[in-house]
């Protein structure tokens, strides 16, 4: 057990990039958000397994079966949270055989069982329900189901609910505090049908009514939303990469295309093993599936629907034409089975542990395969994406995701980082160091604060304080003064000293600039001859 993308408007000059299903910032919160977002008594449980089975009925958009779900109480447990959204049935409640009584509030149900649970004592319940889950209007963007057809008329089912909620089609812990160690699949869909879930294939059953069960364990630590299916008429072919079984799951019309486009898969194992130490869910395998909406990080289960694009739909979100070279989908999707789904931010305000690494993991992707240069050209690209009008870190406890600058504000805050270590040697020995340490574990972001400030003899706290907790960027502030050229920094953090790299008459050095001014040791040093080196610091700089 553990516990404890990206959508392009184009305007002339200018792209805007926003979370998949960022949540609205809001000043007044109401009780369903402190339902969702905090660990109340009534979570006082640690979810161990999921059982979920369920069948889907596409022409009805119906769903209905059980989730069983095994917990440890970690105290008392006279009356259990358990999260459904309020339009989907409670069929019954079953706990040691019998039917519970509930009550209903918002999206949360509330389980009162009898007799309560103890202390550090495992039990389950058993969770009926049925329903028309809410269908997305344009997933991924907002969360829900997806009934398609696909060009030949079959029917073509998935689902994609992060941020909205796993609780939007079936009940279950929904906090990403708490992630089940091990989970058991199983879908039942019309016979003509496929069903495409996480982990390993173990089986299927014809059941005699005009479905076939398809059957799915997840033997890893796995998080509510990424727990999903995959309906379609799939024809499925396999690779290996060293030990790691690699399975492709895609519409019969497309199988070609596939099997050319899914080959960068292996470039990018070879980096990111590399970079980031071995895939972190090796024994489940890694599947590419084809959807009918863009994609999203489902765990050993990734949503492929980039068209078999390079770039993103066949754009290039950077502006530079590196973002051209590789599909933006199997890079950014799969760079988050280890930033997200194996690495977990405890509360969803930190979501920019998941979305800042692996936007940063576009880059690292590049970097080997093309070089540090085109990386540093690439991240620099995505700045003209960045509002910096919200702060990155949202609101805790409340179900609240920070702005969607996470994405590349946050890949450029990491390339900050990297550039003050000033050794490429460290930088990626931390890095991967950091991936491994805290492989299917779930932490905050002053864990990984704590993480990368300690590698160095330089206090990153107030760095990781402006750029996460302040919408606006630090300012080197440049003045003359007489034959002297002045330099300090304004920003919203005290006693910021942030170490930056400039070029001083064609010539790199490093400065250590302060609130207070301070000289450059060159006499009548002209302004225009000071160049911040801005591939690897993302600051402002202001002339006074």
């Amino acid at each position: 057990m553990k516990k404890l993308l990206l959508f392009l408007i184009f305007i002339p000059g200018f792209i805007f990039h926003s979370s998949a299903q960022i949540l609205n910032h809001k000043d007044q919160f109401t009780e369903a958000d402190t339902l969702r977002g905090s660990l109340r008594p009534e979570r006082n449980y640690d979810v161990l397994k999921y059982h979920l089975n369920v069948k889907v009925e596409p022409e009805e958009k119906f769903i209905s079966g059980y989730n069983t779900i095994t917990f440890k109480a970690e105290e008392d447990l006279p009356v259990m949270q358990v999260d459904l959204f309020e339009n989907m049935k409670v069929d019954s409640i079953l706990f040691r055989g019998k039917k519970q009584d509930y009550f209903r509030k918002y999206n949360a149900v509330f389980i009162e069982l009898e007799p309560l649970v103890s202390k550090n004592v495992t039990d389950s319940i058993q969770f009926y329900y049925s329903g028309n889950p809410k269908i997305a209007k344009n997933a991924p963007w907002d969360g829900g189901f997806v009934f398609e057809e696909d060009k030949e008329g079959t029917p073509w089912i998935a689902v994609a609910v992060q941020g909205t909620g796993a609780s939007l089609w079936y009940p279950n812990k929904d906090h990403q505090s708490d992630e089940p160690g091990e989970v058991l699949i199983e879908v039942a869909v019309p016979n003509e049908l496929m069903n495409v879930s996480n982990g390993r294939f173990i089986g299927k059953e014809v059941l005699g009514n005009g479905y076939t069960q398809w059957n799915w364990k997840v033997s890893s630590p796995i998080n509510n939303y990424n727990i999903v299916v995959n309906i379609g008429n799939y024809v499925h072919f396999g690779d290996k990469f060293r030990n790691l079984d690699l399975d492709y799951y895609v519409l019969p019309y497309n199988l070609e295309k596939a099997k050319d486009q899914f080959e960068e898969v292996k470039f990018m194992m070879h980096c990111f093993y590399d970079k980031f130490g071995a895939y972190p869910f090796e024994e489940d395998g890694f599947k590419l599936v084809e959807t009918p909406y863009l994609g999203m990080e489902h765990q050993s289960a990734v949503a492929y629907g980039n068209e078999y694009n390079m770039g993103y739909l066949g754009n290039d979100l950077s502006g530079t034409g590196i973002g051209l070279k590789w599909d933006f989908i199997i890079i950014h999707e799969s760079g988050h089975e280890w930033f997200g789904n194996s690495i977990t931010s405890k509360d969803i305000a930190d979501m920019w542990i998941h979305e800042g690494f692996t936007t940063y993991s576009e880059a690292v992707y590049i970097e080997c395969r093309w070089g540090k240069e085109e990386a540093l050209e690439y991240l620099k690209g995505l700045r003209r994406g960045i509002g910096n009008n919200t702060t990155i870190i949202g609101k805790y406890g409340v179900n609240q995701e920070g702005s969607g600058d996470m994405y590349s504000k946050g890949a450029n805050l990491l390339n900050t980082i990297r550039s003050i270590y000033d050794t490429d040697e460290l930088w990626w020995k931390t890095l991967k160091c950091y991936t491994e340490t805290f492989r299917h574990q779930i932490i905050t972001t002053q864990t990984t604060e704590n993480f990368f400030d300690a590698a160095i003899p330089v206090n990153l706290q107030p760095v990781f304080d402006q750029y996460l907790r302040h919408p606006d960027l630090p300012t080197l502030q440049l003045k003359k003064e007489g034959e002297n050229a002045l330099f300090r920094w304004d920003a919203n953090v005290t006693g910021f000293n942030m170490p930056v790299d400039v070029l001083i008459n064609g010539k790199e050095t490093r400065i250590y600039p302060t609130p207070e001014w301070q000289k450059f040791p060159q006499k009548n040093l002209q302004l225009e001859n000071v160049q911040v080196v801005e591939e690897e610091f993302y600051i402002e700089v202001e002339k006074v």
